[in-house]
């Protein structure tokens, strides 16, 4: 069969959920959808932390990305994308591999600068992929159980406040040699929150004897060993680093307009102005009109306006605006089952906090993880209108 165009995903993260839940409607119109990722799952990190505490199991927190594409008559194509040639429309892979596209879309995601990293023997575990999550976890079960070892966390952000508490729930939860926990966060512990929250995670974080460094950023990392800026070294067993993220490079090294974080520059349609062609979502975007947050609801709040105008570029009608909405619910999981919610004026922590989380994101997965039986048909729900989440 002659198709009609080639639609190209890059990656199988939160804003290509809805586009991914609706291949069949691409497919029965006469598109060829291809999806390329790096593994047949895709991890939603919103749930990392806790399956790093083990509150989930990895089949819990992940999609099925490949058999979810298969299933609906895309092709999935294992393997990382290197760089784009909007000329010739291309999408080259690492393998060597030259993917064609009509229209492109691209949440690659983002990954955490490991510049401060000048010797890896083993043991320094990056907070992305969330995957690495899973070996962080079966190695710290491996060396608590043996003895009581140090663990350092490098960020002040809610990343490593994620880490610690989540650390801190795993070894409760094994009953072993519970560990020495540090984090190194440089500038002030959570510093660009509202001094509620802060102060909050500060008492948690006391209340475990969680130590907190602030005041001193770090300068080098080897396995082993932390050694500071103002020269002095720290020793851990285990080493996160969770220093804050950056758009995913592909952009940058292709050439396409990006902005300060490396995110590819997007119009109010989720469109590259300079490529029309090309469209994104999530943490590797730069939406130019008003600079997000690199938090996962902007990226599921863009799932259902992206995948209309994939469809409406490929057919060549109208696309629509994005509008990123209002203040968003943040909640963080401190680990022990109890969080920290924010919106708006409302703060609070304590065990409805990580409920309110928890029930969020289990629904979220079990409507998407519903993909994976029914191929994308008839998925009842799959909008913004009755997902909390999306709002």
């Amino acid at each position: 069969m002659l198709l009609k165009g080639q639609l190209v995903l890059v990656g199988g993260g939160h804003a290509h959920m809805v586009t991914l839940a609706n291949i069949r409607r691409f497919v029965d119109k006469g598109y060829g959808v291809t999806v390329i990722g790096p593994s047949d799952y895709h991890y939603y990190s919103g749930m990392g932390p806790g399956m790093l505490g083990k509150t989930y199991a990895p089949e819990d927190i992940r999609f099925a990305t490949g058999n979810v594409v298969e299933k609906q008559g895309g092709q999935f194509v294992p393997g990382s994308a290197t760089h784009i040639d909007p000329k010739l429309r291309i999408v080259k892979l690492a393998s060597g591999e030259d993917i064609v596209y009509d229209v492109l879309s691209v949440n690659a995601g983002s990954y955490v600068p490991q510049s401060l990293v000048t010797e890896d023997k083993g043991d320094i575990f990056s907070v992305k992929p969330i995957e690495t999550l899973q070996k962080a976890r079966s190695r710290i079960i491996e060396l608590t159980s043996q003895k009581k070892i140090l663990i350092a966390i490098v960020g002040g952000g809610p990343s490593s406040t994620e880490i610690a508490g989540n650390v801190w729930q795993l070894v409760k939860h094994i009953q072993s040699h519970m560990p020495v926990i540090k984090i190194f966060s440089g500038g002030p512990f959570m510093g660009r929150f509202p001094d509620k929250i802060r102060k909050s995670a500060l008492a948690i974080m006391v209340q475990r004897n969680i130590e907190v460094h602030d005041g001193d950023y770090v300068k080098e990392i080897k396995t082993g060993t932390i050694r500071m800026e103002s020269g002095k070294t720290h020793l851990a067993d285990v080493i996160f680093l969770a220093s804050g993220v950056r758009s995913s490079a592909i952009f940058r090294d292709s050439g396409i307009p990006v902005g300060p974080d490396d995110g590819m520059i997007v119009n109010k349609y989720l469109q590259c102005p300079r490529h029309p062609e090309i469209f994104g979502g999530g943490d590797c975007i730069y939406f130019q009109d008003e600079p997000l947050d690199k938090v996962g609801v902007y990226a599921v709040r863009e799932n259902p306006i992206l995948c209309h105008n994939l469809m409406a570029a490929l057919e060549g009608s109208v696309l629509k605006a994005f509008d990123p909405g209002g203040p968003y619910l943040l909640v963080f999981n401190m680990g022990g089952g109890i969080g920290i919610l924010n919106k708006r004026w409302i703060t609070f922590s304590g065990r409805l906090a990580f409920k309110i989380k928890d029930y969020i994101d289990r629904r979220f997965m079990m409507k998407f993880q519903a993909i994976e039986q029914y191929g994308g048909k008839d998925i009842e729900g799959v909008s913004s209108e009755n997902n909390p989440i999306f709002r």
